[in-house]
């Protein structure tokens, strides 16, 4: 009986390893991706008349696409810590979910939201900041 669990644990850990490698392949494509498509809408903002001149609506626009690729790095390392160690750690994701607030407070349109929505937003923020800032503290 104890063989058959050790086989079972042995095949779980394979199988883990194989999707976190494949995660880690995917999030290797997505953020090449994301990177090429940056590239591209900078490319084509500042070639469009008028040239190298960018509007207030492109620079949120690339602006909240450099954060998505900053976000999508940032979830590479938490699956590439994962890989290694076998821990999610509770800092990493703290750093993505600060980014990507970061990029939804960039790109948002205040005038769009009700008062208590941007409250929401801003206690979301603050949470989120605390908790990093606990978190460093511990380390």
């Amino acid at each position: 009986m104890g063989g058959s669990v050790e086989t079972m644990i042995d095949f779980l850990k394979k199988f883990e390893r194989v999707v976190v490698i494949s995660l880690i392949g995917m999030m290797m494509l997505v953020v090449l991706l994301a990177t090429v498509e940056l590239g591209w809408i900078i490319v084509k903002d500042i070639t469009t008349p008028p040239i190298i001149l960018l509007e207030i609506d492109e620079l949120l626009e690339i602006f909240g696409f450099f954060l998505l690729v900053l976000i999508g790095i940032e979830l590479l390392e938490t699956i590439k810590a994962y890989l290694i160690e076998h821990v999610i750690h509770v800092e990493i994701v703290l750093v993505v979910a600060l980014i990507a607030i970061a990029r939804k407070v960039i790109v948002l349109d205040p005038n769009k939201y009700p008062p208590l929505t941007l409250l929401g937003i801003a206690a979301l923020i603050l949470s989120v900041a605390v908790a990093y800032h606990f978190i460093k503290r511990r380390l």
